[in-house]
Parts: C-alpha cells; structure tokens; sequence
C-alpha cells in the first residue's frame, strides 16, 4: 500500500473534487467516519457543513483542509468493506481517529485506490500537527497495516512511483479472457467519460471499436418499452456474444438517463473541434478527389480521426461517423454539415471517377481510323452520297478528338534569325 497526504486552504475544493469525480461516474463515496448518520443519508449539504462546522472553531489555521490517499497494487481487489477497515484503522493509527471524514472510492486509474477527506482542526479547535506526519506515524501506520490486512508491501520509492497517475489501459474485450463486466466497466469507464456524444449511434461508434456495444433492443422489446439499456460484448464480426449486463447493475448507473444528461450536455461543441475535421476532410479530398472510401478514413487516420461507415445488409452506404481521438469528439456526418453525410462524402470521393469513365465511353463509341476506311473499302461498291458524307464526318471527328491538343498547350516555335538582316 502507497500513502500520498497533501494539505489545502480550501475544504470545498476538495470535496467538490471527490463529488464531481462521482457524478462523472468514475468514484463513489463508501463511507464516512465521526458523522451522525449513515453516508447514504447524507446530502451534498451535510457532508460538507460536518467540515465547516469544525474549521469555524479555528478561522487561524490557513490549511486546514487533508486530502489522503490509499493505493493498493492491481492485483488487489478489496471488498468496500474491507476498505473501510483499512481506512478507519489507518485514519485511528494517524491521530485522526476522532476527525470526521469522508471516503471515496476512485475507478479512474489502473490501480486501486481510495480518497479520504478530512480537517485538521480538532473539536476544542486545536490544529493537529501535520508536519512530517508521513515519517512520524504514516509509514509505520502503513507498514502495521500491511501486515494485518494481509497488503502488497510497497518497496521503497519505484512503487510509489508505479502507483502515481497510472492510468486505466483499455483494449478491445475479447469475450471470455477476463471476467464481462470487469471488461466493460473498464471500457465504459474512459469512452463515457472522456469523449463528447450526442446520440446513441455516436457512442456507439467509439464503443464498437473495443468490442462493446450499448443495445436498447428492439422497439417491440421490454427493455426497449420500459426504457432500459443493456452493455454487450461483440465478437470480431460485430455479432453479440454471451449474456448482456443491465446499465443499471454497474456501480456509476450508466442508464439510458445518465446517457440523456450526456446528449444534451454535448449538443453543442466547440466550433474549433468540428473545423478540425471538417478540414481534415477537405484536405484529403482536395489533394486526390478520386479515391475510394477505404483511402479516404486512411488519409483521416493519419490525422487521428477514425471514420466508421454504416451499410445496409446489401452493402449501400447510408451513414457516417468520425470519431476524433485527439480532441475525443464524435461527429455525425450530418451534423457537421451536408457536405459531409454519408451521401455526400460517397460522391465526392466518386465525382473525378464519374468523369472519366464517361470520358472513356465516348472515346469507346468514336471509331477508329482504321475500321472506318475498311468500312468504306468494304462498301466502295453501294454507297451513297449522304451514307458517304456521314462516314467522313466521323472519321474527321475521330482525328479530331485523338489529336486535338489546345492551342495554349502547343510548343511555340523558335523563329530563326535569318543571316544577312540587320537586328
């Protein structure tokens, strides 16, 4: 176990901290110590007035706020029980046994860990004294605790370092080399809460990418009619694969609710994000117009925005996605404009083929020289005036069409100077 405490002047900062990282649905509050009731009784207003209340007894201590944290190694997997032993023993070994103090539980990182939030400011108003209180009682706290709880030990500085910020690393699931929900909870953990969707289709775009898909149903279905949604996991050919797990029985709720506050907080988005790829896009256009559509998301990848293309079951093209993975935006075709839908984009990656296959039928039905003189050698014999006239206008126009070249285009002569004149 790694302990990390820090001071602040601001117990709201912290707090609201805590909180926010709950409403993201990447923490949940677990427990608290020294209040009068129960943490699910709690309001947002009672949790933070418990702290105000006590940092009112000493107005002359200007940090007065602790933000605490308990990093156990990845392997570990402690109940929320459990956790709360370890941190009211921790919490009892420090000398803030008697302080009141919240504990939250934190998803968003590759290790888990928990965050205390507590006051130094004792109920006669004293200040507890923080000074080296990591070497005074912390690491023996740890090291006790470690040994009865049955932790990981952290050796030494290069753990506390492989605990710092390491992040959660997603890949695409693969149904049955790791538990489904653990899997998803993973993915759902950072597609959800880092990048900016509008509608279902759209999420559903980024979490196809890692073998995820969020299923409303069918509409004639209950979970459809009673406004439920369902996580799947997809094999390689997209197709779900085993059981489906409720929005509802993962610990941050992300029901079909929780994704309507999404939508609607990111209707709008920043003009800067959408010229992004709508540049992206006409740069790779305007560079090479005729180009297949697979070309087309290549040139995009390049600049980090991936392209996801919906077809009908008979193979037409009927919508468009772009996910940007630098700025984590999704975009519609639609919505960034008509030029960019799926139709759009399918005929103006076409337009420069169009033409020239055109070009080539009208070169295909304008005969060659050859077979109109073998057609005039073969009928010397029975022409008439009008078919003959007829046979010489195509032949001219075959010459015409084969060899004509622009006048501007045409190499200018050097004139010579001719010997004997004066310049």
């Amino acid at each position: 176990m790694v302990t990390i405490i820090k001071t602040n002047h601001s117990i709201r900062s912290i707090v609201n901290y805590n909180e926010n990282k709950v409403k993201q649905g990447v923490a949940e509050c677990i427990g608290a110590g020294n209040y009068t009731a129960d943490i699910d009784k709690l309001s947002d207003f009672a949790k933070i007035n418990r702290f105000t209340k006590r940092l009112e007894l000493n107005e002359n201590t200007k940090r007065n706020s602790v933000h605490i944290s308990l990093n156990f190694d990845p392997s570990e997997n402690h109940s929320k029980e459990k956790l709360m032993d370890i941190v009211n023993t921790y919490m009892e070994k420090i000398g803030f046994g008697a302080q009141p103090y919240l504990v939250y539980q934190h998803h968003d990182a590759g290790h888990p860990h928990v965050h205390v939030v507590s006051v130094n400011i004792e109920r006669d108003g004293k200040r507890i004294d923080m000074h080296h209180l990591g070497i005074r009682k912390s690491e023996p706290a740890r090291k006790e605790i470690e040994e009865t709880f049955g932790l990981v030990k952290a050796e030494g500085r290069k753990m506390k370092e492989q605990f710092n910020l390491k992040p959660i690393s997603i890949y695409k699931v693969n149904y049955g080399k790791i538990e489904s929900k653990k899997a998803l909870t993973n993915v759902l953990n950072k597609v959800l809460n880092e990048y900016k969707y509008s509608s279902l289709p759209e999420l559903n775009a980024v979490l196809k990418q890692y073998n995820v898909l969020a299923d409303r149903g069918n509409e004639n279905s209950k979970i459809f009619l009673a406004n439920g949604l369902v996580y799947r996991i997809l094999n390689e050919k997209g197709n779900p694969i085993g059981v489906p797990i409720k929005a509802s029985d993962f610990y941050f709720k992300p029901t079909l609710k929780f994704l309507g506050e999404k939508f609607k907080n990111n209707e709008t988005r920043t003009l800067s994000d959408k010229l992004r790829v709508k540049n992206s896009i006409n740069m790779a256009l305007f560079r090479e117009q005729a180009m297949p559509l697979s070309k087309l998301a290549k040139l995009l990848e390049r600049e980090g925005i991936q392209t996801v293309f919906r077809r009908s079951s008979e193979g037409l093209l009927y919508g468009i996605t772009y996910i940007d993975h630098t700025t984590k935006n999704v975009f519609n075709g639609s919505s960034l404009g008509k030029e960019y839908s799926a139709k759009a984009i399918e005929e103006r990656c076409g337009l420069k083929i169009a033409i020239e296959e055109r070009n080539n039928q009208i070169y295909q039905k304008i005969p060659s020289t050859e077979l109109l003189i073998d057609d005039l050698q073969s009928q010397k014999d029975t022409l008439t005036i009008p078919h003959l006239v007829k046979l010489l206008d195509a032949l001219i126009r075959a010459e015409y069409s084969l060899d004509y070249l622009p006048n501007q285009l045409k190499k200018k002569r050097s004139k010579k100077k001719r010997r004997g004149l004066s310049q």
